[in-house]
């Protein structure tokens, strides 16, 4: 009866029914892709074994930890900004757009000098590099900012579809063609491209114009001040969640960092639920916080406490099914993942709610306790991995 009580006070909510719908295509689009990624990744992983899986995983995570760079923490930031002056949306693309620029030659040069000090083969520094190619195309990422910023994300669904549909057909010609491990490596570089093109397209169609996105350094300087603690917790958050994959690989080998990645690729499967709410809520957040904050707070207990109790449940679920997810899913070659994945679920109960809780924290303009937060949970989890 109470839970019936806050579902009809948090429809209530004045102009919920607008963000709940915006929700709904986000979902809808990431539960597709959740389970066609899932579908198609675990029948990669099956045609690769743990060991080819596991240096592919290995390459993307590496790759991973030096996106924030490239990001330079400015989505939240530049989405707040459209909400409040959406008379320098121009402005504020442009700029943001030529700084994720600027940082993805920042993320190359990184990895470029960070790549001599491990023990990687040629390889596999060919495939990083590979990988990181593709990262420049995630500037036109900003075009998705000023459509979350209108609650118009059914528009970036669409692109998102066509680049999902596509990438899942390469991926299925290739094991069919029993195609060597580079060509899967590639793809991630040709995800990236397919997505900025459909990006530019739906733009375009919805009476967009790229060409009079403009460049302003105070805007610019206004962005950079506010997104680089968002930077530095974003690579925190990279490291704590991908370092184990490159420690597993440093310290261990390629084939347990496949058996890793198997156990977290359901791990991080729900995931979607609070990323989402997070995600399409994150202007009604903002808006409520400069204009009425007791509405704002009631909005965040019954959507913290939904998200908790989904949490409990899924961990639940895995507790009593683990052997069978992955014996189902990877198959009896990724067995080993059961008790990974057995101990990855409890993290859910506190990373359900971890979106959310970023969101708040960056409306309200509190940037630096993500930092502190997200940097102080890399050390102990490199700390942990050590022991």
């Amino acid at each position: 009866m109470n839970l019936l009580k806050k579902a009809i006070l948090l429809k209530n909510h004045s102009g919920f029914r607008k963000y709940f719908d915006n929700t709904s295509w986000l979902l809808g689009e990431r539960i597709l892709r959740m389970a066609v990624s899932l579908f198609v990744g675990i029948y990669v992983a099956r045609y690769l074994g743990p060991e080819n899986y596991g240096l592919l995983s290995y390459a993307n995570s590496f790759v991973g930890i030096f996106v924030a760079l490239a990001t330079l923490g400015l989505d939240d930031v530049v989405v707040r900004e459209l909400v409040k002056n959406p008379e320098q949306r121009e402005e504020l693309l442009g700029t943001s757009f030529l700084l994720k620029i600027v940082g993805a030659v920042l993320m190359w040069v990184v990895i470029i000098l960070t790549v001599p000090f491990t023990n990687n083969d040629i390889q596999t520094n060919s495939f990083i590099m590979i990988i990181s190619l593709g990262v420049v195309f995630q500037a036109f990422n900003v075009i998705d900012f000023n459509f979350q910023a209108t609650v118009k994300s059914k528009y970036v669904v669409y692109a998102q579809f066509v680049q999902l549909t596509f990438s899942s057909i390469v991926k299925l010609i290739l094991i069919i063609n029993e195609a060597a491990l580079i060509w899967f490596v590639s793809v991630y570089c040709l995800d990236a491209m397919i997505l900025a093109l459909g990006l530019v397209f739906t733009y375009l169609h919805n009476s967009g114009n790229i060409f009079s996105w403009r460049w302003n350094f105070k805007v610019a300087k206004i962005l950079l001040n506010d997104s680089w603690p968002l930077m530095f917790a974003y690579m925190s958050y990279l490291i704590y969640a991908k370092i184990d994959r490159l420690m597993v690989m440093e310290m261990i080998d390629e084939y347990n960092v496949g058996i890793y990645s198997a156990a977290y690729t359901l791990y991080e499967a729900p995931l979607f639920i609070s990323l989402m709410v997070g995600k399409s809520l994150y202007p009604l957040i903002v808006k409520y916080y400069r204009e009425n904050k007791d509405r704002l707070y009631d909005l965040y207990f019954e959507l913290s406490s939904y998200m908790t109790l989904s949490a409990y449940l899924i961990v639940i679920f895995v507790y009593l099914f683990y052997e069978y997810l992955i014996s189902f899913t990877f198959g009896i070659k990724y067995i080993e993942s059961g008790e990974v994945l057995l101990f990855l679920s409890l993290g859910l109960i506190l990373m359900f709610n971890a979106f959310l809780r970023s969101n708040y924290i960056t409306a309200s303009g509190n940037q630096k306790i993500i930092l502190f937060t997200s940097i102080f949970s890399a050390i102990l989890n490199i700390l942990l991995n050590y022991i």
